[in-house]
């Protein structure tokens, strides 16, 4: 029986390119390390956020392996595994246990735009194949297709490894529908940092969160006071974090992140892959000015250290 759980903050991470878009090694490895000592309580690699679509199979499995090693046990990785196929998602499953990832996380079957019973079977088989806890993926938006209850109740009633779901939806009432129907047996995951505060007030257990690339101590520290019912404090960081929250998503996800991470000097460039493109010169204001705004906010309740 597969009792792993993963809650609290998880940052969807960005991939670091070179000026000439190849993967930057080491600005990866000092990002893992960034990540933990600011107190984060997981880490995944090679979601949509790590731009998965646009690096070949050797890259993704090269950032797979950098990360589980550079995080050397210190916290749980669990890797994007995802595919619209599902021979893919398998072999990227396979890949990710070998290189000692402690989970996957598989998105709905995008564009193929599946039947419930379709959906039912991609997952059984993936989940058929590893030993280590999956993380279902429910994000509409982009797949078109949701994962109805009905088979989020038989996922769990087939597979000891699948107890989790990533919910990037938009709807609070959906982890009400699945904590009355499953309880402890399924762990809830906002999948939208604007909605990490009322999504654990409904009963979910954390976040999978973009803008933690950012600020990992205090998105962390967001879901554990939410999560300890210290409603306080998770509000203030909740309304101190929000203009990052709208606006990360200004232009497709990683762009507006990875002009954040530039911005702060995490990141050597802001380079993404086609065909997504460096942020417009409209909007680019816009994302610097609340990545400032949250910084200034932090410092006055005291979430950062001033300098």
């Amino acid at each position: 029986m597969i009792n792993t759980r993963f809650t609290g903050s998880i940052t969807a991470m960005a991939t670091p390119f070179n000026a000439d878009g190849s993967l930057s090694v080491s600005n990866l490895a000092a990002f893992v390390n960034r990540q933990i000592e600011g107190g984060i309580n997981g880490l995944l690699p090679m979601g949509t956020t790590g731009e998965s679509p646009t690096l070949n199979h050797e890259e993704h499995g090269e950032v797979i392996e950098i990360v589980v090693n550079e995080a050397d046990r210190r916290v749980p990785v669990i890797a994007g595994a995802g595919s619209n196929s599902t021979r893919e998602a398998i072999a990227m499953t396979k890949h990710a246990d070998q290189a000692g990832a402690d989970g996957t996380l598989h998105v709905t079957g995008y564009y193929n735009k599946p039947t419930q019973e379709g959906i039912f079977q991609h997952f059984s088989a993936i989940a058929q194949e590893t030993d280590k806890p999956i993380i279902l993926y429910s994000i509409p938006g982009r797949c078109i297709v949701d994962i109805a209850l009905t088979t989020v109740e038989r996922l769990v009633a087939k597979h000891a490894n699948i107890r989790h779901i990533k919910e990037s939806g938009g709807e609070v009432s959906r982890v009400d529908e699945l904590k009355q129907s499953l309880g402890d047996e399924i762990t809830v995951l906002s999948g939208d940092d604007g909605l990490t505060l009322p999504f654990i007030t409904s009963g979910a257990e954390g976040v999978i969160s973009v803008a933690s690339n950012l600020f990992p101590t205090e998105v962390t520290e967001l879901a554990r006071s939410a999560i300890s019912g210290d409603l306080k404090t998770a509000s203030s960081l909740h309304y101190s974090l929000y203009p990052l929250f709208r606006d990360l998503f200004i232009e497709p996800s990683p762009v507006p992140v990875k002009a954040c991470l530039k911005k702060l000097g995490y990141f050597a460039t802001d380079r993404v892959r086609l065909p997504l493109c460096e942020m417009s010169e409209e909007n680019l204001p816009i994302v610097l000015d609340s990545l400032q705004q949250v910084t200034d906010n932090l410092k006055s309740i005291n979430a950062v250290p001033t300098a």
